[in-house]
């Protein structure tokens, strides 16, 4: 009988949780984007305000389900709502930000018991601009935050990036994953 598995992204305004999904997803995303009214508005024309839903299929008949959460802190009350018996949290931080250290302390202290109980990965998106030096920022404040200091720069758009992404907090959920039998 097919699983079926649930994953939560989430992360910043402008992070790329609504164009991971898009690329992970095997159906058409289900979005609740809107028009952004507030300070995003200088940062894009729409925002997700309740949440992102996609699909993926895997070879074996399960299924990952993706859930984004919105990246604002008004709509944080979806944040606990959509980490409900979800596997893991992968949490997207845009490199180019003014402080994504303090956007990781964000995410974190706000779904700390989510973490403790599950895994999380973090994902540096447009990582080519920032540089190395975002990751390795994020990956010392992780370790001093007591978790693992899984960290990636990823390009949202790209299935093959999010899949590792989704890969790595799979093995750190289960680090024989991927052993032979």
């Amino acid at each position: 009988m097919a699983q079926i598995y649930k994953l939560l992204f989430a992360g910043p305004v402008g992070a790329g949780k609504t164009t991971a999904i898009q690329s992970l997803s095997d159906i058409e995303v289900v979005s609740t984007e809107a028009k952004a009214s507030d300070d995003v508005r200088l940062l894009k024309e729409t925002t997700t305000v309740a949440m992102d839903y996609g699909l993926m299929r895997l070879a074996n008949g399960d299924q990952v389900r993706l859930y984004g959460a919105p990246g604002q802190k008004r709509f944080d009350f979806m944040w606990d709502i959509l980490s409900e018996n979800a596997l893991g949290l992968v949490l997207l931080l845009n490199g180019q930000a003014s402080n994504p250290v303090a956007d990781l302390r964000t995410y974190v202290t706000a779904l700390r018991d989510f973490i403790v109980r599950t895994t999380l990965v973090v994902g540096i998106t447009h990582a080519e601009a920032a540089g190395w030096q975002a990751r390795q920022e994020v990956a010392r404040e992780l370790v001093s935050l007591g978790l693992p200091p899984t960290v990636m720069d990823t390009d949202a758009r790209s299935r093959a990036h999010m899949a590792a992404l989704v890969t790595a907090l799979i093995y750190d959920i289960d680090p024989f994953a991927g052993a032979a039998s």
